[in-house]
């Protein structure tokens, strides 16, 4: 600024002094730093003083930094913004322009058509310029008139932002011809704002995962947005993307990358790893191993076993067509052993018997939950291209979205090192199987992509963006990509001239986030009821059998009870008993038993709804058994996994003589099972079912009877000796063929 004219010199004094009565927040400090970069200006397609001169006119109802996003937005759109405000006005329907939210819907145009903008040059994300005015549109959001502005003065930042930071020189960036101030070092921005300005950049944010991004953004300041965090986020994302466009480049590696891995067209690598060899990807196919890289694309997973100093040919595992895939975590180790919890494992109608992809690490499984969740949602996503049978155009839309969405994941795990939980992903489809109510969301996804315009291309500026949306969805996903170097198909060719108009409407809330915002309300009771889950379990096999018989001592009690009046030691209550069952049953009064328990349950319900409210749950108290060393701990779960072996062994003699009567292995005792058979049917067919059931209640219940119990045990006796005599069907055992191939 030093070396221009005396006029420029005095027009830049002059908005100084402008931006100092506007702005008294600002210290001299922040201008003279504002001074000393407008002295070396940034090369930026979108810097100030590549446009042509136009004289932003200071709106008074706007703030400061309203005033600021405006005037840097006229420069870019190269429209005064005289023009801006009368193409809001003829352009919005009266819904949006209402005199509370003018200001705020008026920012929102202004920002919304520079980002769509902004976002057709390929390398938008390493441009300083397009990271500051992207954090000041959010901040003008917040405060976009002067009321707004007073009401939310912050407090200074106790992080020093003067600091460089790790991943390249200093954060800011200051245009030489600001009109206004430049923000504060110390302002923040908050979810809604985030949330409204970041999915206007389809490469930024996804208007499903949007919240979640900002909460891992935020996770240590506080839930507010620091600008050297939002940057740091977008270095990340920049360095991510251009690590998967050089995977497309044409040095000797990414050949041998691509020979190896055979690519069909529009197929794009995602993530490799396994290419360290201190950091190997294991892959476990019975009881052998082989070290190798993994690839994820777009379709399919691929792995390349490691031979002497190359790589072998690889093996595609298929996500895109319906196989009957499973993805799961899963525990592996040497010669078939499950000991590490590390792996991934993958298993198809294409292939024999289930594969494990084994990711060691010395510490944690996070590298295996990252390549987890980045291979479900390309399946997730090709599952839901099939439910919804979406012709090209729709399928590339939504295999795009799911590409985002982990190149976003890529840049906050690489870039801040944090890994989200079940309901706070970052990629869209996952969400959606994990959210309670998740397919409304997909459902109002799949109604928007029914909207889709296959051309994608509209240059009619006579037309409005908001008239156009309303018509037609584009394929904001697919040009996104495409303006970023990927392309999906040969045949998606665009003009420079394409402008994107993208999810969000001035004044208008997206349905996909409502649909988000409604699931996100369940998921805050999902949470809080897991967490008493997590807190009522126990270990040890006593403690929870002690835990059971706690909580079911009701049951056991009264079938305690019926279980003495069978035993006839009191004739008179036993006989009472007996009376009034067989009536009951007869009487057909058994349905109007089972509804009166119904009813006096909920009764319990209500009184405890109305009248305990607020009152805590007391604790169930459990008298622990007695504490068992280790080795009788062993001992007791080697008992009780005897007893379930005996059980099952019982049960398969059980089937084994069933099998033998049914094909007749013993002839007497298949004529009289077919007897009893035709009797039975008989009796369903000419015998009322209730009459049916008292007589199997009487023969049970009055088995212990002092007059019958002499007989009974006779009879019983002898169906004992009759089906002890029964053989069991023969059974072979045939071992499996040990031969295990390896796959290449």
């Amino acid at each position: 600024m030093e070396g221009t004219g005396g006029g420029s010199t005095a027009v830049a004094k002059k908005g100084v002094l402008e931006n100092f009565m506007l702005n008294h927040q600002n210290s001299l400090k922040s201008l003279f730093q504002r001074k000393k970069k407008s002295q070396s200006p940034s090369h930026s397609p979108f810097n100030d003083e590549d446009s042509p001169t136009i004289s932003p006119k200071h709106i008074p109802q706007l703030s400061a930094i309203a005033n600021s996003v405006i005037a840097r937005c006229s420069k870019i759109l190269k429209i005064s913004t005289e023009e801006l405000q009368h193409r809001y006005d003829i352009e919005l329907p009266e819904s949006v322009k209402q005199l509370l939210t003018y200001a705020l819907h008026f920012v929102e145009f202004c920002s919304f058509q520079t980002l769509n903008v902004m976002c057709r040059t390929p390398d938008y994300l390493s441009d300083p310029n397009f990271r500051r005015l992207m954090f000041d549109m959010m901040l003008a959001w917040e405060a976009p008139s002067v009321e707004c502005e007073s009401d939310n003065k912050e407090s200074p930042s106790s992080s020093n932002h003067e600091e460089e930071d790790e991943d390249g020189p200093s954060i800011f960036s200051s245009s030489s011809t600001n009109m206004a101030v430049q923000v504060d070092d110390n302002k923040t921005v908050g979810p809604e704002a985030f949330a409204r300005i970041a999915p206007v950049c389809a490469t930024v944010a996804d208007v499903i995962t949007v919240h979640n991004l900002f909460e891992a953004l935020t996770t240590s300041s506080g839930f507010r947005l620091h600008f050297i965090i939002f940057e740091k986020y977008l270095r990340s994302l920049d360095k991510v993307i251009k690590s998967a466009k050089s995977a497309l480049g044409s040095s000797i590696a990414n050949l041998h990358l691509a020979a190896n891995l055979q690519l069909d067209e529009g197929e794009i690598i995602l993530d490799v790893d396994g290419s360290v060899p201190t950091q190997p990807v294991l892959q476990h196919i019975g009881i052998s191993a082989w070290p190798g890289r993994l690839s994820l694309t777009n379709n399919a997973l691929y792995f390349e076993s490691l031979g002497v100093g190359l790589y072998d040919k690889a093996v595609r595992y298929d996500l895109a067509t319906d196989m009957k895939q499973v993805l799961k975590p899963e525990l592996t180790g040497p010669l078939g052993a499950r000991i590490f919890d590390k792996a991934v494992m993958y298993k198809s109608t294409a292939i024999e018997e289930p594969v494990y992809f084994e990711f060691p690490e010395f510490k944690g499984n996070s590298r295996r939950d990252y390549w987890l969740d980045i291979c479900l949602e390309i399946l997730r996503a090709h599952r839901f291209i099939r439910k919804n049978n979406f012709n090209d155009t729709q399928r590339l839309e939504v295999i795009a979205r799911a590409m985002l969405g982990i190149f976003r994941y890529r840049a906050v795990r690489e870039g801040f090192h944090i890994f989200s939980s079940q309901y706070k992903t970052l990629l869209a489809f996952n969400l959606a199987e994990s959210l309670p109510r998740g397919d409304r969301i997909l459902e109002t996804l799949s109604s928007r992509l029914s909207l889709l315009n296959v051309g994608g291309a509209q240059h009619d500026m006579a037309v409005s963006p908001q008239a156009k949306q309303k018509l037609k969805q584009f394929p904001v996903a697919i040009l996104t990509l495409s303006q970023l170097g990927f392309i999906l198909k040969t045949e998606t060719s665009l003009d420079s001239e394409v402008t994107i108009i993208g999810d969000m409407c001035v004044g208008e809330t997206n349905p996909l986030e409502i649909a988000v915002k409604k699931s996100v309300l369940d998921t805050g009771r999902v949470e809080a009821a897991q967490a008493t889950v997590d807190q009522v379990k126990v270990d040890g096999i006593d403690t929870n059998v002690a835990v059971m018989q706690e909580l079911l001592f009701p049951i056991i009690k009264i079938a305690t009870y019926v279980q003495l009046l069978a035993c006839w030691e009191g004739h008179f209550k036993s006989t009472v008993f007996m009376v009034l069952t067989c009536l009951a049953i007869s009487r057909g009064w058994i349905s109007y038993i089972l509804a009166s328990i119904s009813v006096y349950l909920a009764v319990v319900m209500l009184w405890r709804r109305y009248f305990n409210r607020g009152k805590p749950l007391g604790a169930l108290k459990i008298t622990l058994p007695p504490t068992k060393n280790a080795v009788e701990q062993l001992l007791s779960l080697q008992e009780a996994i005897t007893k379930v072996e005996s059980l099952i062994q019982a049960g398969n003699i059980v089937l084994l003589k069933l099998r033998a009567l049914l094909f007749a292995v013993l002839p007497q005792a298949t004529d009289r099972v077919a007897l009893l058979l035709v009797f039975i049917a008989v009796a369903f067919v000419f015998v009322p079912l209730r009459y049916m059931i008292m007589v199997v209640f009487l023969e049970a219940y009055t088995r212990e009877m002092p007059y019958r119990k002499e007989s009974s045990d006779k009879w019983l006796r002898r169906i004992r000796e009759w089906w002890f005599r029964i053989p069991a069907a023969p059974v072979q055992i045939v071992k499996p063929d040990d031969k295990k191939k390896k796959r290449r």
